[in-house]
């Protein structure tokens, strides 16, 4: 961290009165956000999020065509928020509107990428769980969560605390943008051939009617990285606002299923076929608007589109910058896929997966 930046830091805690807080470093993830807890002298402890925006390509212009957004790179392309303070502030005034546990956000700087926010807690559902709490009560909380969500169109733009953010839609450029990356990154990682120009245009062919349902369906507000490891317990509140929220500020508006498939198949930890069914069921009983077997014939193909993208952009792609710790969730996200492609619909890409990517090329 460059001296400039902790002077900024230490400038912006003191114009919101937590120069005297005490600050303790919290580990991070893969992006480029860092985070301290701020214990108060009154024992109150709040969070720190620093973004720099320097650090992150451009955003999404809400009117670019595909051509701009490519030439912006990533982010733009695949409507990421690029860490935005901005889209935080406004997504989390949101959810507290909805009466839905985002932070409160008590200090910002947009544009500086600095914010104070209330203190959930560290009780992840993850960490519960792998202590011995009972996972279902917690799945059905959060699939509460999006049914509540769910229940209204979202406005096309987010305001909260002078900060407004576009939500725009996850549509087929994203998807495609997200799912391409596993031709990008896998061949390295998995130490095989670059795949042909005909593997890579059947491919596309392949994929294009999914990304093309995934974006005809994006009508709802979307999380977008809705797992229980961003998902926090809060037995001691009622109803929905018992799951507190994180790592939102990518929201898009988004097909229904979108974030389902990144609860009910989280890479990071094992949820069973069983429990997954189950959880379905659930969120189907709760929108009964919603035609179950078009729902879940564009929930399998979508949650195959996200494992394929998991397994390019996040974890060979972190794996071959030496964050070995992402080969451990690969076989996990394999078998989601496979599991997938099991659908008889989706027999074309299965195929090219038994063509291309053999048994021992896939972790």
């Amino acid at each position: 961290m460059s001296f400039d930046r902790e002077a900024l830091k230490t400038a912006f805690l003191a114009r919101h009165g937590f120069d005297r807080a005490r600050r303790e470093p919290l580990s991070g993830d893969a992006s480029t956000r860092r985070y301290e807890r701020l214990h108060l002298a009154s024992g109150q402890r709040l969070i720190f999020m620093d973004q720099p925006p320097a650090l992150e390509s451009s955003v999404c212009p809400p009117d670019a065509t595909p051509e701009q957004r490519i030439a912006l790179g990533y982010n733009a392309a695949s409507r990421l928020a690029a860490g935005s303070v901005a889209a935080f502030v406004a997504v989390a005034g949101y959810l507290r509107e909805r009466r839905l546990s985002a932070p409160q956000i008590l200090a910002h700087d947009c544009a500086a990428g600095l914010a104070v926010l209330e203190d959930l807690g560290d009780g992840l559902f993850a960490t519960l769980i792998e202590e011995g709490l009972p996972e279902r009560p917690l799945y059905e909380a959060a699939v509460d969560v999006q049914a509540a969500l769910q229940e209204a169109p979202p406005p096309q733009v987010l305001e909260a605390g002078g900060a407004a953010w576009p939500l725009l839609s996850y549509d087929t450029l994203a998807l495609k943008i997200g799912t391409d990356t596993f031709l990008e990154f896998w061949p390295q990682f998995a130490r095989i051939a670059a795949f042909p120009a005909e593997a890579v245009a059947e491919w596309d062919a392949l994929w294009a009617p999914v990304w093309v349902r995934g974006e005809a369906g994006a009508c709802v507000f979307t999380h977008r990285d809705y797992h229980a490891q961003n998902l926090l317990w809060l037995p001691e509140r009622a109803g929905a606002a018992r799951v507190g929220l994180l790592d939102f500020q990518d929201a898009v508006r988004a097909h229904p299923a979108w974030d389902l498939t990144h609860l009910l198949q989280d890479a990071r930890r094992d949820v069973s076929p069983e429990l997954e069914a189950a959880m379905l069921d659930r969120f189907l009983d709760r929108r009964t608007g919603i035609d179950r077997e078009a729902f879940l014939a564009d929930y399998r193909a979508l949650a195959a589109a996200n494992a394929a993208r998991i397994l390019g952009r996040v974890f060979a792609r972190q794996a071959l910058a030496g964050r070995d710790q992402y080969r451990a969730y690969m076989p996990r996200t394999w078998r989601y896929l496979e599991r997938n492609l099991r659908d008889p619909a989706l027999a074309g890409l299965q195929c090219w997966f038994d063509r291309h990517v053999p048994a021992e090329a896939r972790a």
